[in-house]
């Protein structure tokens, strides 16, 4: 049975920091995955999983850049790796099948937001492709480690811009409608989290849970692609270039964006639970399709049947099988 979406309460809230969602875990002997491991949230979800004993390989564009900001950590290694790539990723993937080592965890952290149109070699949108499909391709080349672990848990970064668009199964790619940024980010934050509900319906019989997250609003790396102009479009400024105070209050620390992740990773309150969207360290609140409020989960990122409609098509079109 799925877990209902609905808080816990986990007794934690927004203002809760990675080593505080983290607790006194203890990950020694665990192997963990990080995309985007070396920058913004994910350095944090490795910093913090590092300190608590896993041995953690992050896979990375920029190895010599992962090489610096990861120097002082122990058990860390880091491989070449491009997640809108898809030889790069088979290539990875491969190296780490040949290892047959288990994997405790799967963080898929990397991703790309509100990029100008683009669309790769095969024809699949830049967001998409690399925010899920990337991701969906890496997953499966872990599938057989995962299960391997017996216990692994998966954990995919979602947003709270899936708000902004479902997945539009007549044209994911924008090869006919006009291409509009933030629905497409959306639609691939959607993706995340669909992917974390089918991942965990195909894997709770063999020990693998998965769980989507919303980490909150942070000033990283990720907002490089966005001008004042698309933040005022999207209500996070105003005319004047000024943040909103509501929305000010919505701004997490680094500490605080990656605590949600690493609670999802880690923590026993989620022991035999999955497949469900998290946000501020407990699983979010499903909220009606015309909410207004700027929190819980669509209707659409939660959908089951559209959960393994979008596997179906990941599929057939990056032409792999997880089985």
């Amino acid at each position: 049975m799925p877990t209902s979406q609905y808080p816990l309460p986990s007794g934690f809230s927004r203002s809760t920091t990675s080593e505080e969602a983290l607790g006194n875990a203890d990950l020694t002997g665990k192997l963990a995955i990080v995309t985007g491991g070396y920058a913004g949230l994910g350095l944090e979800t490795v910093r913090v999983l590092s300190g608590a004993g896993a041995s953690i390989i992050v896979p990375a564009r920029d190895t010599e850049k992962a090489k610096a900001a990861l120097k002082d950590l122990p058990r860390i290694e880091i491989h070449s790796f491009d997640l809108s790539n898809p030889a790069s990723i088979n290539a990875f993937g491969r190296e780490f099948a040949a290892s047959h080592r288990p994997l405790d965890l799967f963080i898929g952290n990397a991703g790309i937001m509100a990029t100008p149109r683009a669309h790769d070699d095969r024809g699949f949108e830049r967001q998409f492709a690399t925010n899920h499909l990337g991701h969906f391709q890496l997953a499966a080349w872990l599938w057989p480690a995962l299960k391997r672990s017996g216990n692994a848990r998966v954990v995919a970064l979602s947003s709270g811009a899936h708000r902004f668009s479902a997945i539009d199964f007549d044209d994911p790619n924008y090869q006919r409608r006009p291409y509009d940024a933030w629905k497409s980010y959306g639609q691939s934050k959607t993706a995340n989290a669909l992917f974390a509900l089918e991942l965990d319906r195909r894997g709770a019989e063999h020990g693998v849970r998965a769980f989507s997250v919303h980490p909150g609003s942070i000033r990283t790396e990720l907002t490089r692609y966005v001008s004042d102009a698309d933040m005022e479009a999207i209500g996070f400024r105003d005319a004047d270039g000024n943040i909103p105070s509501h929305i000010a209050a919505l701004f997490k620390t680094i500490e605080q964006g990656a605590a949600t992740t690493v609670w999802c990773a880690t923590s026993r309150q989620l022991d035999g639970m999955g497949g469900v969207y998290c946000e501020d360290c407990d699983i979010a609140e499903a909220l009606p399709a015309d909410t207004t409020e700027l929190r819980g989960v669509m209707p659409w990122a939660m959908d089951e049947e559209a959960a393994a409609r979008l596997w179906t098509l990941s599929e057939k079109l990056l032409g792999i099988s997880f089985e």
